[in-house]
């Protein structure tokens, strides 16, 4: 009895919100309709064209053997990480087009048999890479307007990416590769790949357009939601502006960014907290992963904890070492 009364609870408790989130989106129309247009601008401007061509080519790349390629050309250094080769695929290609993309590319992995729900779940812990045109465009210089400032961002965020690895790396071992690095192995594990694949170069790049631009629509329905979200927190709840910025952060990265660069505080505070936001990805990235990996096993749990001590690690090490960096731009 108690039980259900806890259960119809929840319910009358999940209406109500829903309730007064309708009721705030009628009332505050003006200022979620602002906030809709910064979210389809943020989407348009910088998440659409920094991770469209990798969505597809990555797809493309999957099918004609570049997985294989790159899995035995790497295994050295992803045995640092006690993973297999094929894993350098996700890392590779995750610093090159930034977060959520490593969701995409671990899920293509997994569909594709190449590596297990563990193996899935730990590269997610260390792949949380953003963007680098972003920080160093975005960030350091419509953000803070330090471009200098934006290199020291990327470097910590990384190097923190790096440690979380590190202390990952027993989380599972994978056992199945040899420690032998053989280009002539590579290239025939390539060329096998290529010739066992039954579609067409068509139906290939087909499909990669359609999943790609699916997957974006849903990163641009999740982040519109945390904003709106945050706007209805920020009209009901009068806190000061810091405080405000970091909340706005903890939600939806972008914004709070945005927010935080609007604050009369010191550079070397902006950037810490920063760091912190891009290394945290904010709430709004971490339901795209979860979105994106509905459909297989690959576990959340792990993430969320790298994501706290990558945040912790990164923005310490930029405190740390803003003065030293500063005498020498």
């Amino acid at each position: 009895m108690v039980k259900n009364m806890r259960k119809i609870l929840i319910s009358i408790m999940i209406m109500s919100v829903l309730i007064f989130v309708s009721f705030e989106i009628l009332t505050s129309s003006e200022s979620i309709m602002k906030t809709i247009g910064f979210s389809f601008g943020v989407w348009k401007n910088n998440i659409f064209p920094s991770l469209f061509p990798f969505f597809v080519l990555s797809h493309i790349l999957i099918n004609y053997g570049f997985v294989e390629l790159v899995g035995e050309l790497f295994k050295p250094f992803m045995k640092l990480f006690k993973l297999k080769g094929v894993s350098a695929f996700v890392f590779i290609m995750s610093i090159i087009s930034g977060f959520p993309s490593n969701a995409k590319y671990v899920r293509e992995l997994y569909i594709s048999g190449l590596i297990n729900e563990y193996e899935g779940s730990k590269i997610l812990t260390f792949t949380h890479f953003s963007n680098p045109l972003f920080i160093l465009g975005t960030v350091s210089i419509m953000f803070l307007n330090n471009k200098e400032v934006g290199i020291l961002i990327l470097f910590c965020h990384y190097i923190g990416n790096i440690i979380v690895g590190f202390l990952f790396r027993n989380y599972y071992i994978s056992q199945n590769d040899d420690d032998s690095v053989s280009f002539k192995k590579a290239i025939l594990e390539m060329h096998k790949k290529r010739i066992s694949n039954n579609k067409s170069f068509g139906e290939i790049v087909s499909e990669a357009l359609l999943n790609g631009i699916n997957t974006l629509l849903l990163i641009f329905g999740v982040v519109t939601f945390f904003l709106v979200v945050t706007t209805i927190i920020d009209n009901n709840i009068g806190l000061p502006r810091y405080y405000q910025s970091i909340l706005n952060g903890i939600f939806e990265m972008t914004q709070g960014l945005k927010y935080v660069s609007l604050l009369d505080i010191p550079l070397k505070i902006k950037g810490t907290l920063s760091v912190l936001f891009i290394s945290f990805g904010g709430l709004s990235v971490h339901m795209q992963i979860l979105s994106i990996l509905s459909d297989t096993k690959i576990k959340y749990f792990p993430f969320l904890v790298a994501r706290v001590i990558h945040c912790c690690i990164s923005s310490l090490i930029f405190y740390f070492l803003f003065d030293y960096f500063c005498l020498f731009i």
